[in-house]
Order: C-alpha cells, then sequence, then structure tokens
C-alpha cells in the first residue's frame, strides 16, 4: 500500500502532467497521452512499485483521461470548424478495430515491449515531422479504402499500446496527403475518443486480477490519478485549441517534432536501463 507521502507526489505529478497534456491535446490531436504517458510512469517507478506493471498502469490511466480530454479538444476544433467529418466517419470503425486488438496486447505483453514501442514509434514521426517539407499540393490526396482500413487498424492498435489519442499516428498520416496542420490536428482530436473510450475499458478488464496495483486501480486504470488529471486536461485543452489556430502551420509541425522526439529519448534511456545497457 502507498503511503500518503508517496501520493501526494505522485497526484502533484499527475496535476502537471493533465495541464502539459490538456494543451498539447488541444495544440497538437495527441490526446495528451504522449506526456501523460511517460510522467505517470516515471512516477509509478519511484514508488517500488512493480516494473512489469507500471507501464500497463500508466497507459490504462493514460487512456481514461484520453476519453474526456479529447471530447474537451475535439469540440474546440470543431467549432472552428477543423474537423472533418466524412474522414472521420471513414476512419473510425478500422480505428475501432486496430483499438480492440492493441488494447488486449498492450494488457498482457511485457512492460518493456510497451516502453519500445512508445519510443520507437514517437521517434519515428518525429523526423517525419520535423524533416518534411510543407507540401506544395493546395488539395489533399487520398488512399483507396483497404489502405484507409489497414492504416485505421495500425493507427487504433499502437495509439491503444502506447496510451495515446492518435494524433501520433494520424496527425502526419493526413500531414503527409496534403490536409491542412490544422484539420489533421483537429480531425485526429475527435478520434482520440474512438480511442480512449474502448481502450481504457480494456485495460480495465485485463489487469482486474493483477496483484500489486497502486491503491485505487480499477484493472490497470488508477481512478485517484484519473480524477486529478481529467478536471486539468480537459480545461487546458481549450487553451491548447486557441494556440493551434493561432501561430504558423509550419511551427505547429516542428512544436510537434520536437516533442515527440525529446519524449522518445527520455524513452530509450530509461528502457536501456531497464535491459541492463546502462
Amino acid at each position: 500500500m502507498l503511503e500518503l507521502d508517496t501520493l501526494l507526489p505522485l497526484a502533484g505529478v499527475a496535476a502537471a502532467a493533465g495541464v502539459a497534456g490538456g494543451i498539447l491535446a488541444g495544440l497538437l490531436g495527441v490526446g495528451g497521452g504522449i506526456v501523460i504517458v511517460p510522467a505517470l510512469y516515471f512516477a509509478l517507478s519511484l514508488t517500488g512499485m512493480d516494473p512489469a506493471l507500471t507501464m500497463q498502469v500508466a497507459v490504462g490511466t493514460s487512456l481514461a483521461t484520453i476519453v474526456f480530454t479529447s471530447l474537451s479538444s475535439g469540440y474546440g476544433h470543431y467549432k472552428k470548424g477543423a474537423i472533418d467529418t466524412a474522414l472521420l466517419k471513414l476512419w473510425a470503425p478500422s480505428i475501432l478495430t486496430g483499438v480492440l486488438i492493441g488494447g488486449i496486447l498492450g494488457g498482457v505483453v511485457s512492460g518493456n515491449v510497451l516502453l519500445a514501442v512508445f519510443a520507437t514509434v514517437a521517434m519515428a514521426v518525429a523526423f517525419d515531422m520535423i524533416l518534411r517539407k510543407p507540401a506544395e499540393a493546395t488539395a489533399p490526396r487520398s488512399f483507396s479504402k483497404p489502405v484507409w482500413a489497414a492504416l485505421g487498424v495500425f493507427a487504433g492498435a499502437v495509439s491503444a499500446m502506447m496510451g495515446i489519442g492518435g494524433g501520433t499516428v494520424c496527425v502526419p498520416t493526413l500531414s503527409f496527403l496534403g490536409y491542412d496542420i490544422r484539420k489533421a490536428v483537429g480531425t485526429s482530436a475527435a478520434i482520440g475518443f474512438v480511442i480512449g473510450l474502448p481502450g481504457a475499458l480494456i485495460y480495465m478488464a485485463t489487469g482486474f486480477a493483477a496483484e500489486g496495483l497502486p491503491p485505487m486501480s480499477l484493472g490497470y486504470v488508477n481512478l485517484m490519478l484519473a480524477a486529478v488529471i481529467i478536471p486539468l486536461s480537459t480545461s487546458f485543452a481549450r487553451v491548447g485549441v486557441k494556440l493551434a489556430h493561432s501561430i504558423p502551420r509550419r511551427a505547429l509541425k516542428l512544436c510537434f517534432g520536437v516533442f515527440l522526439m525529446l519524449t522518445a529519448l527520455r524513452m530509450f534511456a530509461d528502457l536501456a536501463e531497464q535491459i541492463g545497457w546502462l
């Protein structure tokens, strides 16, 4: 059982993650998990919690917060006309399928596997967003429906395993196709709800019988940490939406890429330490 002097710092980390995650959710369409997962992971790892459970709890709790953060962020972008509803309808079913696959895998595989997936995907996306030159096309390209479906399954599976809202995969994909970066961010923010709700329910179910979880946990979702994060992330998501519609498009992409690169480097360092390379 974690003592009060341990729970209070955890709550403080969760609060800071909620503020940063909310701003990033609105700004970048990432659901906030890209900052909430590593913050919770590092905070929980300092409590002496079983390392095999730490990443699962961080991911499961993040997905639960994304349900609410994505609603706040998505609504803000919707009011500004930055959500492609036709694309959302096309992509949502395959993304949901991917979430079911990724959620089940994430609940049963090693925490180090989740860490490796998180860091690898984040680093690849970071390089893409930083180095890719702005598209010259004025109208977005598209894929055939089977390709959209395959990308949706991939995005949903990776997002559920990483505990993120989908923007890490969806934003660069839509940017590559020539979509306006603000519309890519807005649509990805809405996709976060499609990922967060079923993903959180799966992590609750797969962790239901796990032992050694922190107090106030429902499966791999810690209710105390979620209760601290959700009010802050939903409130500050509106701040992120305003920023997304007031700064240059190229700056928005660079901001996204630099943040992901820093996150990936920190996660790779932790993974190397976990497996004895450092």
